[in-house]
Parts: structure tokens; sequence; C-alpha cells
């Protein structure tokens, strides 16, 4: 049985062919006919390829990759920031190595009218002057866009950290749990990994791509890798150990419900954390006070290491900075009182 015929085949039928649905021949007819209409509409657009699929954008982001050592996240950023210039370069009928210094300013110029803020501007030109070096060193092109434009001036905002009592509060939050095993392994977790991220000043990246084989318990201490794929030894006070060896021997295991994992923080399941669950994790513990951020511990790390006379070799090497801190920290000390 022939279904209801749409509006074309209708007009088909009526206007130019005497064929009737069923008689032999119809359907092969109007497939051609309506197929050529449908060409004949369509015209082919010469559109340029996203700058993604650039040789020279492919082969500056490995290069940030492999010879630079640079985090994925990083180099995504960096990715993100070609493709909207890229993208901005389309409008004036340009490609990336065709860019003229009016352009960079033209683009800096629209971002500011955009209200996007001074440290996301200077660090989109920071990627392409990062960019136009590269490309300027491999002879792919002869004049840098980039020279002669300055970075927009920033405030500089002292690092916010959280006081004592406040951790404390952050901490008590955490680990409340209703009578279920899961919510109780939940809270072991999650008051483990805030005394890991204060006690270790650690970042998010690196406290969720810890394994199990990187803990020293024994010697209290944990290898972590930051930036760059750098390794190195985070020592951890005795709070951080007493509450990572009750998550080991007891959240854990109910976390993983018969699962095997190779990293120490796990979600239900056994599958691995995320940056943004840490995130929401640190925030939902901070909802009774000021709000507080994962790096924030890390602040508040370093203020009281600072506070309390720590050296300031040690501390740079803990927090892997490539600069001695304590200036900082001594000053945002001052500054909270």
């Amino acid at each position: 049985m022939i279904g209801r015929r749409s509006e074309s085949e209708a007009n088909w039928n009526q206007q130019r062919y005497w064929l009737q649905p069923g008689q032999a021949g119809y359907w092969r007819i109007w497939r051609l006919i309506t197929s050529a209409e449908t060409k004949q509409k369509t015209k082919p657009v010469n559109r340029p390829a996203p700058n993604g699929s650039d040789p020279k954008v492919r082969s500056f982001l490995a290069y940030l990759r492999v010879e630079k050592g640079l985090a994925p996240l990083t180099v995504s950023a960096y990715h993100s920031d070609l493709v909207q210039f890229g993208e901005f370069l389309d409008g004036r009928r340009r490609t990336l190595t065709q860019a003229r210094r009016e352009d960079v300013r033209g683009f800096l110029s629209q971002l500011f009218a955009n209200d996007v803020k001074d440290r996301s501007v200077a660090r989109k030109l920071s990627t392409l002057r990062h960019f136009y070096k590269y490309l300027l060193l491999d002879r792919l092109i002869q004049h840098d866009p980039t020279l002669e434009i300055d970075s927009p001036r920033q405030w500089k905002v002292l690092p916010k950290s959280l006081a004592a009592a406040e951790i404390d509060s952050m901490l008590e939050s955490a680990g409340r749990a209703d009578d279920s095993k899961l919510s109780a392994a939940l809270a072991q977790r999650d008051r483990a990994m805030i005394e890991m991220l204060y006690a270790g000043g650690l970042r998010v990246s690196e406290i969720v791509h810890v394994k199990m084989e990187d803990l020293k318990l024994e010697m209290g201490h944990v290898m972590v890798r930051g930036k760059g794929d750098k390794e190195r030894l985070v020592p951890m006070g005795r709070a951080a150990q007493d509450e990572i060896r009750t998550y080991i021997g007891d959240g854990r295991e109910a976390l993983l419900n018969g699962k095997v994992s190779a990293m120490l923080f796990v979600r239900r399941g056994g599958s691995r954390l995320t940056r943004q669950r840490v995130w929401q994790m640190v925030k939902d513990a901070s909802a009774s006070g000021r709000h507080a951020s994962p790096h924030m511990l890390r602040h508040s790390c370093a203020t009281h290491m600072v506070e309390n006379g720590a050296d300031c070799e040690p501390c740079r090497r803990s927090w892997a900075m490539p600069t001695s801190p304590p200036a900082r920290f001594i000053r945002t000390w001052r500054w909270t009182g």
C-alpha cells in the first residue's frame, strides 16, 4: 500500500508527468527528478579548513606537547586561543600566516569590547606570541605580527587563603555521612582529599592522578606529577596520613565494590575522579562559610607554613614553584591578619 505523498511528489505528478503512483517506473523517475532538483538548489560552498586541521597549528601543538612538555589542558587552551583568533581572521579574509599587526590589535580590541578580563586577554596574546615566534624560527613567516604590542596591565591580586578554623569547618562538613555504607565511604574519601590538598599543597590535576604505588605512608610522603610531567616528593603531616589510612582501610574498598583500580582516590564503582568533581566537593565542604577552591587550600598551606617559620627553600620545592614564594604569602598573611 502506498502512503500519503509529500507536497513535492504531488506537484511533480500534477504538473509534469501523467504517471500515477503504482504504475511501473513512477518511483524511479520521481527519484531521478527530485535528486536533480536538489543538486541544482545546493551549491557547493568553499569553506576554509578549521584551524584545528591547519598543519602549522598541529605542528605547533605537537611542539608544545613533546618538546615543551606542557600539560594536556594547557595545550588545549593554546589550541582554543588559536581557533578563536583564526575565526576572527576569517572575517577579514586572512589566514593565521597572513595576519598583520593591525589584526592582532583588532582582535584584542574586540576582546575588551566583549568585557573579557585583562588576564584572559593577556593569556591569548601570550598564545599568539608563542605561536608566531615558533613560525618565525621555522621560517614559515617573514614578520611577527605580535611585535610592539604591549600586554594589558593586570592588577596584582594577592593569593587568597583560609584560616585554620575555616579548614577545620570544611573537614567537619566533608566528614558528615548518613547511616549508609556508601555515604560513609564518600565522607572518608572527601576528608582524606581535603587533608591531602591542604597538607601537601597539591594542585587538583596532581591529586586526581595519584596512584596507590605513589603513596608511601610509612615514610610520610607521596610522589606527585606536576606541570610538565615533573615528579616530586611531597611530605604529609600526621593528620593527613591518618585520614588516608582510614580511607584506604575502609572507604576505598566500599567504593571499589570488588573492582580494581590503580588510583588512590576513586569514585563509586572504581572509576577515576575528575577535576570537576574535586572542585565541586571542595565547594560543597565550604558551603557553610566562605567559598573555597582547591587552589585556596594550596595557598593556605603556603601561608600557614610561612607563618609558622618554615624555611624558604623546602617550601619552594614542596610547592613546585619556580621562585621562592614566601614574600607573597607573608604579604598575604599581613593583609588577612
